[in-house]
């Protein structure tokens, strides 16, 4: 042997030994996946915020709500679109309800191919605005990008009923919300007068 050179020496474990920590890895995989089917049940994820839930919801123009669709804290908003307008449902007067509204106003967030592909089968009129880079990548490729997305400017201004539907129901459920301000690092608790 050379200097510097350690004789290495098959050990071999006893068996119970070995046992044990596999024991205690399966066990800890098991309350791992426990802990992640309780958040998934619950529509808990991880955010920026720490845990967290979404309310993914669709509004008429008079800021009632026709369908909600809770989920994880991390979750996109744009592949919820469809699982969203599936849950429209709106009572006339006479006859079977409407599950197809006349448009759909959203922000740029919906702005993708999938969803309009959605509410062209569907023959609901789009008024979602094209994203920048999106519309960038058309016109790079030429006549071979497709037409460009128009969308009625003055129907997309009443895109916010959602929003003010929101703030209704917390109005009116007296919701509390809590707001975290990290320059004092305490938690302030605000309620609607």
């Amino acid at each position: 042997m050379r200097k510097g050179q350690v004789a290495a020496e098959a050990v071999t474990p006893p068996e119970d030994t070995e046992a044990e920590p596999d024991a205690e890895r399966e066990e800890r995989r098991r309350l791992r996946r426990r802990r992640r089917a309780r958040l998934k049940a619950a529509a808990l994820g991880r955010s920026r915020g720490g845990l967290t839930c979404k309310v993914h919801l669709s509004a008429d123009r008079r800021c009632r709500p026709l369908s909600f669709v809770v989920t994880a804290g991390q979750v996109a908003d744009s592949p919820q679109f469809a699982a969203v307008l599936a849950g429209v449902w709106v009572r006339g007067p006479v006859g079977r309800p409407r599950t197809r509204p006349g448009a759909v106003a959203a922000d740029k967030a919906y702005s993708s191919r999938a969803n309009r592909v959605h509410l062209r089968k569907r023959k609901v009129k789009a008024v979602i605005p094209e994203k920048a880079d999106q519309a960038a990548n058309r016109r790079k490729k030429g006549a071979r990008g497709g037409r460009p997305v128009s969308h009625d400017a003055e129907l997309y201004k009443q895109r916010n009923t959602v929003e003010r539907c929101i703030n209704k129901i917390k109005v009116r459920h007296e919701a509390a919300h809590v707001k975290w301000e990290s320059r004092e690092g305490r938690r302030h608790v605000l309620t609607p007068d």
